[in-house]
């Protein structure tokens, strides 16, 4: 097996792969070591755009930052997002090439294990050691045939895997055996070392498992990760921030449809000491908001339609009655204007909330597009981000990053995801609304502070023949 590689599993989605694979980044990128991300396949519909023109999980660029390096297309050749509930749009190397069928999902994936493979070549031809991502579990015998996200890989690319656990959802010992017990013997044996993730409480009370499970499955435990309160984006479930009730404190409500993108993008108003965030599914919850934001959505007319069904449209209006704001991100803006029409993307041209006096078209082609641009209004403060839609809408340059307002001012709407990440313009924006408690700490600095911590603890947990050999000698 190849010794500058290593493919993490999990035993589930959501046992921290993700997480870790970032945090074991920082750490080798802090010792020197050219080290880069890489996950053959994502399904998300948390998207970023790199450096070179595409789009990848947020996952991997996370991961990317916690390397000190530029997110590339490279690091994620297959991007699932997820459309409806039997069909999703398919991402190849960064751009959009055809839609994905699930009763097809198995035959049509294998064909792109090349492409899988020629971007883990490129990555490893320039980076000393690159850290894997698996999909999921291995543990799915419905889609084992075909698979290119876990073992599929790691048997063609001869990469050594390390199985994860999350203690928190119980039972991680019988998770991680029965795992190994679904593998193949080739695919078992590429198994070098098992991690608990999640872990409260004192090591030593884990003593008799882990020498049992080490009996059973005559692999070491590696590591046990203890839990730890980490401000990082969430690749697959949003970050609930539970604020206080107390006067003074700025309440924001975002609608969370059933096909919500990005919502990463709500991160940094969440992590205001003076802000309570909430993502609500039922009208009532908008009950007490200051804000409501609609967030970015991978199928507008779908999203529109139960926004309607909820009852969410009647509770907006009220809403804006009493004086409250809203504020609208990409598909979420496409909403709140005045029609959306279709070019073959969506079907259909349908009327949106009437709020903004926007027009979208959508169009076949989607936009990718890095901005870094100063604002006009609020005026004079950084804005970076990204734009990632198929819409083309009639934007008022003027209002930049906003891309159109209502008369009154209490309605607004952007293209740009990472609108908030730039503390001086976040603090700016809050205070146009009547908030003045922003710290304007830029979004960056919390993650890499989370980022290190999280590098600290696996230094001092993980076994360090697992690691240190990838470190630079002397």
């Amino acid at each position: 097996m190849r010794a500058d590689c290593m493919m993490l599993q999990g035993t589930a989605s959501g046992v921290g792969k993700s997480v870790l694979v970032a945090g074991l980044c920082r750490l080798l990128a802090r010792q020197g070591v050219r080290v880069a991300p890489f996950k053959p396949q994502n399904m998300s519909n948390n998207a970023a755009v790199t450096a070179d023109g595409g789009e990848i999980g947020r996952a991997q660029a996370l991961q990317a930052l916690a390397c000190g390096i530029e997110a590339m297309v490279d690091m994620n050749p297959v991007l699932i997002k997820p459309e409806a509930d039997h069909q999703a749009q398919l991402i190849v190397r960064g751009q959009v090439v055809g839609r994905l069928q699930a009763k097809r999902f198995r035959e049509d994936r294998i064909a792109l294990l090349d492409t899988v493979l020629a971007s883990f070549e490129s990555l490893q031809s320039g980076y000393d050691v690159v850290l894997v991502e698996g999909a999921g579990s291995p543990a799915e015998p419905n889609l084992r045939r075909g698979d290119i996200a876990n073992m599929g890989f790691a048997e063609v690319a001869d990469v050594p895997v390390w199985l994860v656990g999350d203690i928190n959802r119980g039972g991680v010992f019988a998770a991680l055996r029965g795992t190994l017990d679904t593998l193949a013997d080739s695919e078992r044996q590429r198994v070098t070392s098992l991690l608990v993730n999640g872990f409260r409480g004192s090591r030593c009370l884990l003593d008799d498992a882990l020498q049992w499970m080490e009996q059973q499955s005559g692999i070491s435990v590696g590591g046990v990760i203890p839990y730890l309160p980490l401000e990082l984006p969430e690749e697959d479930s949003p970050y609930r921030h539970a604020g206080a009730s107390d006067e003074g404190v700025l309440h924001i409500a975002v609608i969370a449809y059933p096909r919500m993108s990005n919502h990463d993008d709500m991160d940094p108003l969440a992590a205001e000491a003076g802000v309570a965030l909430r993502f609500v599914r039922h009208a009532s919850a908008l009950q007490g908001a200051d804000v409501v934001i609609l967030p970015g959505s991978k199928h507008v007319a779908s999203d529109l339609r139960w926004l309607r069904e909820q009852g969410f449209d009647r509770l907006l209006q009220r809403h804006l009655r009493y004086g409250g704001y809203v504020l609208g991100i990409c598909g979420g803006m496409q909403m709140l204007g005045q029609t959306v029409s279709d070019d073959g993307v969506e079907g259909g041209t349908f009327e949106g909330l009437n709020y903004l006096p926007l027009r979208t078209v959508m169009q076949p082609n989607k936009v990718l597009r890095r901005v870094l641009q100063t604002s006009c209004q609020p005026a004079g403060y950084t804005v970076s981000g990204y734009e990632i839609h198929h819409g083309d809408s009639n934007l008022d340059p003027h209002l930049f990053p906003f891309a159109a307002c209502s008369d009154d001012g209490q309605v607004s709407g952007t293209y740009i995801h990472g609108l908030f990440e730039q503390g001086d313009f976040r603090r700016a924006w809050l205070a146009s609304i009547g908030f003045d408690g922003s710290d304007g700490i830029n979004q960056e600095q919390r993650t890499l502070a989370s980022l290190d911590l999280l590098a600290d603890h696996l230094e001092a947990e993980l076994t360090p023949e697992l690691w240190r050999h990838w470190l630079p000698c002397g």
